[in-house]
């Protein structure tokens, strides 16, 4: 899937304002402008627009985490090149909305894609185990879809 799809994702599912996603990119130590922003959050067809690379993906998901959960002080960051595919995404959102396997499911369900637990699993498993399963984008956009429906489905219901 393409960084910036994803990051324009996690924004709209999250409600995720300008400021807040300067701030969340900054708690991991990265500063980016509004306006680098602006252009990672453009569409791939539109002029202005500009990759954002997994490094930066990255640090956001990270900032993401430390935004949702709290800075862990027993813990280092890390700023270098990172190989982060589906499965890391996956990962660091799972990690960042605190989610159990159980979550990760109905999120799964609300977007109208059904998976086992078993298959669940094998996306966290480590590359080596043999029931490792790579991380496909059906699957992590459908994850995506179901975090907006989620969220802003909360959201609308406390509002009324």
């Amino acid at each position: 899937m393409i960084n910036n799809d994803v990051l324009r994702r996690v924004r709209y599912a999250l409600n995720l304002n300008d400021a807040t996603m300067l701030e969340i990119f900054a708690l991991s130590d990265f500063a980016v402008t509004r306006e680098e922003l602006l252009t990672f959050l453009k569409k791939d067809n539109d002029d202005d627009f500009v990759s954002l690379n997994n490094l930066k993906l990255s640090l956001f998901l990270d900032g993401l985490i430390t935004y949702k959960r709290g800075k862990r002080e027993d813990v280092t960051v890390k700023k270098s090149a990172v190989e982060l595919d589906n499965n890391g995404i996956l990962r660091k959102l799972r990690i960042a909305l605190e989610f159990k396997e159980e979550d990760m499911l109905n999120t799964l369900k609300l977007a109208g894609f059904e998976l086992s637990k078993p298959e669940l699993s094998a996306f966290f498993r480590h590359e080596s185990h043999k029931h490792h399963r790579k991380c496909g984008d059906q699957v992590l956009r459908n994850f995506l879809q179901g975090i907006a429906l989620h969220f802003r489905h909360s959201e609308e219901t406390e509002e009324n």
